[in-house]
């Protein structure tokens, strides 16, 4: 593996130093790749020596175990955002999947290109954004990506997906059913030229920012919106709140079926979905008994959102694990629901 700029990080191998949660154990060897030549060589080199291999991106929506990564992690750092735009298709961006999520929203904001705003102060990277279906206050990326490029570890070859070929859903993509098999290389979105948002959908940001529910308003306004509801529920980062020390939603809003939804009771959520009625993950805890600070220490829920899962300084991933158990079999107990995990887990389960 040639290495000009490939960094062998031997004093960083403490995963918890490169995770939103700060917890995990370390791993046996780190790597930083800082252009798509070097992460593809690298993951190709080592799948071929059969080296477990860990991509790391920006730690957001990770959990790893106590025990740590016995293989290597590859860390991605590549960078590069490229612009065409045209009065017929609008602004076609393509970010390298190592670029810093916000930091993209930011610059197509400024650019008043819309259809990233809601999507503002995310944490992680462009990379991992199709993987999730990464969405908020009623956007989510499927609705703006042109493709998405990857390389493909079962063929050894660069594999591009149009939307329709990415399996797109309620926070999973062809991407995260197939674990493992594509490392993200970049992501091209569409967007439309000018400062209008599209008509805001969610009746939470819609009150924020003193409008009607389907019209539209300046992006602009509506990151800064979205960035202040946010900040106001922990969820962006900030190394002195304990609140942001999280993964951010550890649990997805659950997808009932018909039947399930009518046995809810009355005043709880119910949302239309594709595949049936989606209700609040967060509703849910608080009436199964879990209030915000709840929590065994040094884990705790957040004390301004009950969906997030906090390190309170010095939590560890069993710590983590077992708040998740808590409150996800009380959940069960209470409703007969069963919470799904938004975090990916490396070594450990729930």
């Amino acid at each position: 593996m040639s290495e000009p700029s490939v960094t062998e990080e031997l004093a960083s191998l403490d995963l918890s130093r490169h995770t939103t949660l700060r917890v995990g154990g370390p791993a046996r060897r780190l790597v930083t790749v800082h252009t798509e030549a070097e992460l593809i060589e690298c993951v190709r080199d080592l799948d071929a020596a059969g080296e477990p291999l860990l991509i790391l991106g920006g730690g957001s929506n990770l959990l790893v175990a106590d025990a740590g990564f016995e293989g290597t992690v590859v860390k991605i750092a590549t960078s590069g955002i490229t612009a065409d735009m045209s009065a017929c298709s609008g602004s076609i961006v393509t970010a390298a999947a190592g670029e810093n999520w916000d930091h993209l929203v930011a610059y197509t904001v400024a650019q008043e290109w819309s259809g990233l705003e809601t999507m503002s102060g995310i944490p992680g990277l462009v990379g991992a954004t199709p993987i999730q279906n990464v969405g908020a206050y009623g956007s989510d990326v499927s609705q703006t990506v042109e493709t998405v490029r990857t390389w493909d570890r079962r063929t050894n070859q660069r594999a591009t997906f149009a939307p329709a070929d990415c399996g797109f859903g309620y926070r999973t993509s062809r991407f995260k059913t197939e674990p493992g098999r594509y490392v993200v290389l970049s992501v091209t979105f569409q967007l439309r030229l000018g400062s209008l948002s599209a008509p805001i959908r969610y009746p939470e940001l819609a009150r924020r920012l003193n409008v009607e529910v389907g019209q539209r308003v300046d992006i602009a306004g509506v990151r800064d919106a979205v960035l202040a509801l946010r900040a106001g529920k922990g969820m962006v980062l900030d190394p002195d709140d304990h609140d942001t020390w999280s993964a951010g939603s550890f649990f997805t809003n659950p997808i009932l079926d018909p039947a399930q939804a009518d046995r809810l009771p009355e005043a709880a959520p119910r949302y239309p979905a594709d595949d049936g009625v989606k209700t609040s993950a967060a509703w849910l805890i608080e009436h199964s008994g879990f209030g915000r600070g709840f929590g065994n220490g040094t884990a705790s829920l957040s004390t301004k959102h009950t969906l997030a899962l906090t390190n309170r300084g010095g939590a560890d991933a069993d710590a983590v694990l077992s708040l998740a158990r808590q409150v996800r079999d009380g959940v069960r107990a209470t409703f007969g629901i069963d919470l799904v995990p938004e975090p990916v887990l490396v070594g450990c389960e729930l």
